[in-house]
């Protein structure tokens, strides 16, 4: 009751103090005003209780403006020192530009300079370049050659490889031939044997001849006559007689021997002769004396001398295809 408005209580107050004979319309008419004030009153508890609400609401939001007036006043201090150092730091700069602009002309003439030397350093490096370049391109001409050389050359080398492959197997096979016909020759007087690609068949002279005699005796004529027979069949085989002595002189020179020279010449024709009459070619058929000059042993005693006095027939399959090949190389390498 004591937040009634005056007017309400009043008003409350006058109507107890009718008399019990009020009419019952005024009754009834106090009775609606006692609503009305209720409802009154309920309204006004109501924006009462709204008013504070709205109060506190406002009191927490102006406490929250004061915060932030609070950090906005700290800002506007640390702003306030960060626009200080900013335009202590912007007069610096100033004063770093000037100088800058005032040395700026020399240090483009300096720039300048450098940029002209590095100009012509490149210009230089360029030529260089160029030059290089021309010589490359010249060395890759020389190399082609070079290599197209060395393909013919690789070509020619295994060409020759081939006819020298072929010209051992030649002679490996006239070895066989000669020493499968002279099998039952070959002791210490007949020798058959290889030597720088060629074959030598070495005959004593106690096979072939009697001391100081030009002539064959039947076994060495038998010797000869089977070696024909085998040279017959290689038609591409050259053969040359050497007749070789020891070192004794003739004690009493006659006719046309007068000397070891004589007698190794004459026993080569002789066994050359015999050769050719047994079917060899005589344009295959050499006869040269070696004399007492190209020795197998030391003549310091019988058995060494016996050694030395002996004919040599060498053997050598015609390298004609061989020889086309090396002049081919030859003609290429002159080229």
């Amino acid at each position: 009751m004591k937040n009634l408005p005056a007017f309400v209580f009043g008003a409350l107050l006058a109507a107890t103090a009718l008399p019990g004979c009020v009419a019952s319309k005024k009754y009834d008419d106090l009775k609606a005003r006692q609503t009305a004030t209720e409802q009154a009153k309920t309204d006004l508890e109501r924006q009462q209780r709204q008013a504070v609400t709205e109060l506190k609401k406002a009191s927490d939001e102006l406490a929250q403006l004061r915060v932030e007036t609070r950090r906005l006043v700290d800002d506007s201090t640390e702003t306030g020192r960060n626009l200080r150092r900013t335009r202590q730091l912007n007069t610096q700069l100033t004063d770093s530009y000037d100088k800058l602009l005032k040395n700026s002309d020399r240090a483009m003439a300096d720039k300048s300079a450098d940029y002209n030397k590095v100009a012509k350093d490149l210009a230089r490096r360029e030529a260089e370049l160029g030059e290089l370049d021309t010589n490359l391109r010249k060395s890759r001409a020389d190399i082609d050659k070079l290599t197209a050389d060395l393909t013919a050359r690789e070509a020619r080398l295994a060409e020759l490889q081939k006819a020298l492959a072929e010209k051992d197997k030649a002679v490996d096979a006239l070895k066989a031939s000669v020493s499968n016909a002279l099998r039952g020759f070959q002791g210490t007087d007949l020798q058959v044997k290889m030597k720088d690609g060629k074959v030598y068949v070495s005959l004593s002279e106690q096979l072939l001849f009697k001391s100081g005699s030009t002539k064959v005796d039947p076994k060495g004529q038998e010797a000869l006559k089977q070696l024909a027979t085998v040279l017959q069949q290689q038609p591409d085989v050259n053969v040359v007689v050497e007749g070789h002595t020891d070192n004794v002189p003739f004690s009493r020179p006659a006719g046309a021997m007068q000397d070891n020279w004589d007698l190794s010449v004459l026993r080569a024709t002789e066994i050359a002769r015999l050769l050719t009459a047994g079917g060899v070619q005589p344009d295959r058929v050499t006869a040269s004396g070696r004399s007492q000059y190209v020795p197998v042993a030391a003549n310091d005693s019988p058995q060494n001398k016996a050694l030395n006095r002996r004919t040599e027939i060498i053997l050598t399959p015609k390298l004609n295809e061989l020889l086309k090949i090396l002049d081919s190389n030859s003609t290429a390498g002159g080229k």
